[in-house]
């Protein structure tokens, strides 16, 4: 990709803090304040934070021993076009809802073929959850989560029929809540594909045109990383 035109440039990526929703027996991001203005003549912090927390990138060795780490990702594949697919009416009535393969014809119906090589950007709207860590997971009396995702039948045919990078979305998994396997996770993953959780403004993106620009930090054997998000439009 050699050139990249744009009007606008959007941070897709959530503010991390120290209250930010966290997976269950995920660390806690933590600040720790190590040198001051006044006694060091410079402010710095120290920052704890796990691989898969904040707006993130997951990569193969998340489920596989032997699968590519995050700082295997070659820069350029950290540069694509992304589509969005907006399931905000479905996942209204049913948290639980799952893409599915009609509702990527109805998209396409509208705005033709997603391009071979596309990030698929789902947007459920979860990302206004975000400061409810309550409302974001969405649990059960019996400790379940329920938020959407990609239905597998979906994930499969966006990877064989479309050629996809990647998939990305504003709930904490690409996976449902319900889904306790990393169903999506796991097919998109059998490659070093693209795979982003807890995206925001997804809202701002239109349906085609978006180009991400996906900033990781090259943890040496990282599963994954948190990611600097941005979509120039």
């Amino acid at each position: 990709m050699s050139n990249i035109n744009f009007s606008r440039v959007i941070h897709l990526s959530h503010v991390i803090d120290t209250n930010i929703p966290q997976w269950p027996g995920d660390p806690q991001v933590e600040f720790t304040t190590v040198a001051e203005i006044n006694n060091d003549g410079y402010y710095l912090r120290k920052l704890d934070i796990g691989e898969h927390s904040a707006t993130h990138i997951n990569a193969p060795k998340s489920f596989e021993h032997q699968g590519i780490s995050i700082d295997q990702y070659p820069a350029q594949s950290l540069v694509v076009p992304a589509i969005v697919i907006n399931i905000c009416y479905q996942a209204t009535f049913n948290p639980d809802y799952l893409l599915t393969i009609g509702d990527i014809q109805t998209w396409e119906e509208e705005y033709g073929l997603i391009p071979p090589g596309s990030v698929v950007l789902l947007y459920t709207g979860w990302q206004g959850k975000w400061s409810d860590n309550s409302a974001f997971f969405n649990q059960d009396a019996a400790g379940n989560m329920h938020f959407p995702g990609f239905g597998s039948v979906a994930t499969q045919f966006l990877i064989e029929q479309r050629q996809v990078a990647g998939v990305g979305i504003d709930t904490h998994g690409v996976d449902s809540g319900q889904d306790n396997n990393f169903s999506t996770n796991r097919l998109v993953l059998t490659q070093p594909r693209i795979v982003l959780e807890n995206l925001t403004n997804l809202d701002q993106l239109p349906p085609t045109g978006t180009t991400l620009v996906i900033g990781i930090l090259r943890l040496r054997g990282g599963s994954g990383s948190p990611a600097a998000v941005m979509a120039f439009v």
